[in-house]
């Protein structure tokens, strides 16, 4: 099935716009999301070898649909013919990629956390990578930073916000990451969290509305300055609510409770009647890190919100929608219900002015899909208010569409059945004391925990700026089950390339 009217020819072209990637990798081509580039920097050695041979430094694959998994795998298998050489040059060794299907939603998704790895990467991962052997400063093996500094991604101590910059900075051995330092005021870790009404707690997650001719409107990752104000300006003009799920000190935006515009906006997000949720205080993988430090960061976020409103949230949304089993369990102890959707322009991904109209006909196409009553809509809708086309576009657009179908926007909540006074738990706790109050291995004001189960997670990472980029999914799922026999390998490799140009 072809989508948006992508032709897909069935050979392998060359292809020189794929980005400059520090590994092998596999990404969607610009303007395309049916190609792949398959980059080897870790063959520049090889080139004057082979350039006169094979154009193999950057290519892509764009094949029919039915052909892309027999010409990936044969990709890979002739690649691996000369990994063995490029393990004795020091060169990147191949991922374990082999065998997967490219049309899978698990391949896809891995495909796409690959290519945000490297999405917003600045110069200073170049620099990170040329002293990755004996430069590093902290990390495991190494040791952590000093007091006060804050442990990069890359592997280096500094307190300027590229060091800093979560999701992304290394808790584990920096002091001085947001992850390390909570709100001030009381931990709510111990307070009591009674489970009301009929909407359920923790388990698979809500994924639409259950009240007809509404449709949920929900937004992730803020407050951002400007841009949250703008979207409130927007619902008030509309009579419309909606659900903003909140995090607390992410992509350097600085820790909400102590920011005077972050404050004035989340009390008015409260006085205008939309709903409050959490979305983690720094937006890490939740599936991904240890249990106690899921934990800290729902709890984190609790304190920074009661330091606002005086109230904490009984929703959430997992940044990037990861909440395996062992997260529903953690969450449901806490008393939150776990919140996913249905309805994605994808606005995330599309914020240009030439892009946010692809957003708004994804956004349009979905909620007026074939088969679909408009006006029997329960859906539950995800977007982003730290983005500026967000903000100054695509809400008005969805307002607009909304009232033309004579659809509601709601809160969650609302959309739910549940009484507004199910959404949030009145705690007390809100004070002065100052210093790291979150509860690790047990222990108060304990430093952070260096088990691999809690490191820091990977993923694709939010905001739309940033200096030191948080890590990417690994490639690899497994065993390739490759036996290396040169010959027959380099073989392969040639009857690849010629069989496909």
């Amino acid at each position: 099935m072809q989508e948006h009217g992508t032709h897909h020819p069935t050979r392998v072209q060359i292809f020189q716009g794929c980005a400059f990637f520090p590994s092998l990798l596999f990404r969607r081509a610009p303007n395309s999301p049916h190609i792949l580039c398959v980059e080897f920097p870790s063959f520049f050695w090889l080139l004057p070898l082979l350039k006169h041979s094979f154009s193999i430094y950057r290519c892509i694959l764009n094949l029919h649909k039915a052909s892309l998994s027999m010409y990936l795998t044969v990709s890979i298998l002739a690649v691996t013919a000369v990994v063995p050489l490029v393990s004795a040059h020091d060169g990147v060794g191949i991922p374990k990629l082999v065998g997967l299907d490219p049309y899978t939603p698990q391949t896809r998704d891995l495909l796409g956390s690959i290519a945000a790895r490297v999405a917003g990467s600045h110069s200073h991962e170049n620099h990170a990578l040329k002293h990755r052997k004996d430069g590093r400063e902290c990390g495991e093996g190494i040791g952590s930073c000093g007091q006060g500094l804050c442990c990069s991604r890359s592997g280096f101590c500094g307190s300027a916000e590229s060091y800093c910059y979560s999701p992304g900075c290394n808790y584990q051995y920096g002091p001085g990451c947001p992850e390390n330092n909570p709100p001030k005021g009381t931990n709510t870790s111990s307070i009591p969290r009674d489970k009301v009404g009929s909407v359920a707690y923790g388990g698979t997650g809500i994924f639409k509305c259950t009240k007809p001719g509404m449709v949920a409107l929900t937004y992730d990752d803020g407050p951002m300055k400007t841009y949250t104000s703008h979207i409130l300006d927007l619902l008030k003009a509309h009579n419309a609510k909606a659900t903003f799920f909140i995090t607390g000190n992410n992509i350097n935006k600085g820790q909400i409770d102590l920011v005077d515009e972050y404050k004035s906006v989340i009390k008015r997000m409260d006085a205008e009647g939309h709903q409050i949720a959490s979305h983690t205080y720094t937006h890490l993988d939740l599936s991904k890190i240890s249990s106690l430090d899921r934990k800290n960061q729902m709890w984190m976020n609790e304190m920074a919100l009661r330091n606002i409103v005086d109230m904490i949230p009984t929703y959430m949304r997992p940044p990037f929608s990861s909440c395996d089993s062992a997260c529903d369990k953690d969450m449901a102890e806490l008393g939150y219900h776990v919140t996913y959707f249905d309805l994605n322009g994808d606005d995330y991904d599309l914020n240009s002015k030439e892009q946010i109209q692809t957003a708004k006909n994804w956004f349009e196409g979905n909620l007026t899909e074939v088969h679909s009553n408009a006006a029997d809509s329960r859906r539950l809708a995800i977007a982003h208010d730290i983005l500026e086309q967000t903000a100054n576009n695509y809400t008005e657009f969805m307002l607009t569409l909304l009232a033309k179908h004579n659809l509601r926007a709601v809160s969650v909540g609302e959309c739910l059945g549940d009484p507004k006074e199910n959404w949030y738990r009145t705690v007390n706790g809100t004070g002065t004391s100052s210093g790291n109050s979150t509860m690790r291995e047990g222990k108060e004001n304990a430093p952070a925990s260096t088990t691999s189960s809690s490191r820091i997670p990977t993923g694709t990472q939010t905001g739309s700026s940033q200096k030191e980029a948080p890590p990417g999914t690994p490639a690899g799922s497994g065993s390739s089950g490759l036996f290396y026999s040169g010959p027959v390998l380099v073989m392969t490799f040639a009857l690849s390339f010629l069989f496909a140009l």
